[in-house]
């Protein structure tokens, strides 16, 4: 809200302002507060005491004090010989606070964090899988849609891959198809060398980035400005299994596509007749194959032509005949018009 802004509240988690304190002290003892109660008090977002609550984002749940507590006191002894005073007085303030919780006992321990997360901002989503990246130790599963991956996107997790790769930690990551066409994934897997191994696929899921089977991040809207931190041990060890099976099904990158088996239909375009015999719409297609509605059309155009179709409703037709529609091929092969013996139009 405009008035409210950080100048009106210089201060630290430690030592709150008197309306941080009330909204943050009723949070804890009701287990949240209406997202309306913190407005006037923008500090406790910043400082991440409070957070969307995933169930309903109209309310915000606190942080748990002994979280906030652990955090704090991990940055102060860095600068341990000038803020002894500080870890003081934030170690009576949040005695206090863990005094009001109902279930202190059930509150997950502040190492593993809460089962489910939401990171609101692209600054507290990076933080979050910085901190992650620092823990991890083993390996980093991504799925990473949307085709072909613009350098920006490529850059901006640089620093993480190489501090990963120096440790030794193993990188897997799955793309679609179209990836391959992109100049700046294929030159990031030649700076990341063995450390990263990458398959594509038609399509994939969405984004997931999944550390030491721990910890996992999923976007938490379409615009992917806000996303959930996920530890809850069966969830990541679902999409663990998710990925695994689509890693089995992927191709390796270094890999050529398969041939369709049908003369001057390629491999996307199969892709494409397939999601058509389903019923999708054009737009559905490129978002599911990671390429713009335009070039969707074109290659659908391609298809019409080389199928010898003057209709959609007719090109669905050929398309079952030609077995592109994912069922079995025919047992006689198909002879495409202009290519030997006439097809019946």
């Amino acid at each position: 809200m405009a008035g409210h802004g950080t100048d009106e509240h210089p201060h630290g988690a430690d030592r709150l302002c008197e309306a941080g304190d009330r909204v943050y002290s009723r949070a804890v003892r009701r287990g949240r507060v209406p997202r309306r109660d913190a407005e006037p008090v923008p500090c406790l977002m910043e400082l991440a005491l409070l957070h969307p609550d995933p169930d309903d984002m109209d309310w915000l749940v606190p942080t748990s004090p002994q979280e906030v507590m652990t955090r704090l006191l991990r940055g102060m002894y860095d600068e341990v010989s000038a803020s002894q005073r500080r870890v003081g007085s934030a170690v009576a303030a949040f005695e206090w606070y863990s005094g009001l919780g109902r279930q202190v006992s059930s509150v997950p321990s502040a190492a593993e964090g809460p089962a489910i997360r939401v990171l609101d901002g692209l600054a507290r989503i990076q933080a979050a899988m910085d901190e992650a990246t620092r823990a991890c130790t083993t390996e980093v599963l991504t799925v990473q849609p949307g085709g072909i991956r613009r350098e920006a996107e490529l850059s901006e997790g640089l620093h993480r891959a190489t501090e990963l790769r120096g440790r030794g930690v193993r990188m897997r990551d799955l793309y679609t198809h179209v990836a391959r066409h992109g100049q700046g994934l294929l030159t990031y897997l030649e700076l990341m060398g063995d450390a990263v191994e990458a398959r594509t696929l038609d399509e994939v899921i969405e984004r997931l980035i999944l550390f030491d089977r721990t910890v996992a991040f999923i976007p938490a809207n379409a615009e992917r400005t806000m996303a959930l931190e996920l530890r809850h041990p069966a969830l990541v060890e679902y999409l663990g299994t998710v990925f695994e099976r689509l890693w089995r099904l992927a191709i390796p990158l270094t890999a050529p596509l398969p041939d369709t088996g049908i003369e001057g239909i390629s491999h996307r375009e199969q892709s494409i007749a397939a999601l058509l015999a389903e019923g999708h719409q054009d737009a559905v297609i490129a978002e599911r194959l990671g390429i713009s509605v335009r070039t969707c059309r074109a290659h659908i155009a391609r298809l019409s032509e080389t199928l010898g179709a003057a209709s959609r409703t007719q090109l669905g037709v050929r398309i079952a005949q030609a077995g592109l529609d994912g069922a079995h091929r025919p047992a006689a092969p198909v002879t495409l018009p202009g290519r030997g013996s006439p097809t019946a139009r």
